[in-house]
């Protein structure tokens, strides 16, 4: 066996030291969010920190595989999704692990993080309802509950029950008013759809102002990204469309989450906690409400004047936990009421 010189394990040393040192400063995201709405936000947290922020971006569901797939092996040390119904799937497989952090505990409501500290809200949407200005005066709007009245019969455009926006808001409503009355609910409101679910919540907004139905139900943040577009089509569908905040003299608004965990085989754990709570400064939230036209979860973050052009409003207060852990009886409840 060879005798290695003194100046060779010294320098063998260094070498090793130096693989280790990188492999330390750097942190591995597998995120649901589109590349455009979150590596900016990771840049600067590698200009500020020095650490390194190697993203993968993909579809949540199969994200979520990957992870549980590759198992020990997997190189990922924070998931990132979106919907507190997802953020639940991943804690039922088992691939997050519990952090504890006083940031993150004094920047998030408790509301909007995990009860087992597994995940943690990033940032707000509401999933309200928007309407036609010339064709609905929103005197007539209410509540959700009030969208099953036959006043509205064959004015009304949804989402699949496959969607997860959807269940979650069921699932919101299942904890608020029961299974019963949401399932009378959910049947009469799908007698009042215009025509068969299909397409994601844009096309719902686009079909309000194209005047095949008068109501629908989405993200604000949909709406968002339409007022600050420069397509002169997408300014014509908000000049025609209106936003209405439902059941304020009552819970309030259905609100949820993007959010992210730290994955239960983090080779980065600590970097991995220090980016989360990156995120939930007050600079991190003011650029997601900005750029994504979604709502901090920072309650001392300033928000975009689109944001604020759409008025103060109560929000439902629902621990976020409960969306994930009535996401089966909401599709149960669905498949029920015939909502395709």
């Amino acid at each position: 066996m060879p005798i290695l010189s003194k100046t060779t394990y010294t320098l063998a040393t260094f070498t090793l030291l130096a693989a280790v040192t990188a492999q330390a400063s750097e942190v591995n995201v597998y995120s649901a969010r589109k590349e455009a709405l979150i590596k900016p936000l990771l840049d600067k947290f590698e200009q500020s920190t020095g650490i390194s922020v190697n993203l993968i971006t993909g579809k949540a569901d199969a994200l979520l595989q990957r992870i549980k797939i590759e198992g020990k092996a997997s190189p990922a040390d924070i998931f990132i999704t979106v919907d507190a119904g997802r953020l639940h799937r991943a804690k039922q497989a088992g691939v997050l692990q519990p952090i504890t952090s006083d940031v993150l505990n004094k920047n998030i409501p408790e509301n909007l993080r995990d009860g087992d500290n597994l995940w943690f809200g990033l940032s707000q949407r509401a999933r309200t309802i928007f309407y036609a200005k010339d064709r609905v005066d929103p005197s007539q709007l209410s509540s959700y509950e009030d969208l099953a009245d036959k006043k509205w019969r064959g004015k009304i455009c949804l989402r699949s029950s496959n969607n997860i926006y959807n269940q979650s808001l069921v699932a919101s409503m299942i904890d608020n008013i029961g299974n019963e009355q949401t399932l009378a609910w959910a049947k009469d409101l799908v007698s009042n759809i215009a025509k068969p679910p299909a397409g994601g919540d844009t096309d719902q907004l686009k079909a309000v102002a194209a005047g095949v139905c008068d109501i629908t139900l989405s993200n604000t943040y949909y709406f968002g990204r339409l007022m600050n577009s420069d397509n002169s089509d997408d300014q014509k569908v908000v000049a025609k469309v209106g936003l209405f905040w439902p059941n304020q003299q009552d819970r309030g608004v259905h609100m949820n989450v993007s959010g992210a965990g730290v994955t239960k085989h983090a080779r980065h754990k600590d970097n991995a906690v220090k980016l989360i709570e990156f995120m939930t400064s007050s600079e991190s939230q003011a650029w997601y409400a900005a750029v994504n036209s979604e709502f901090p979860v920072l309650k001392t973050a300033p928000v975009s004047d689109a944001l604020k052009s759409w008025g103060e409003f109560k929000a439902d207060s629902i621990a976020l936990n409960k969306l994930g852990e009535n996401n089966r009886a909401a599709v149960e409840l669905m498949d029920k009421a015939r909502w395709k």
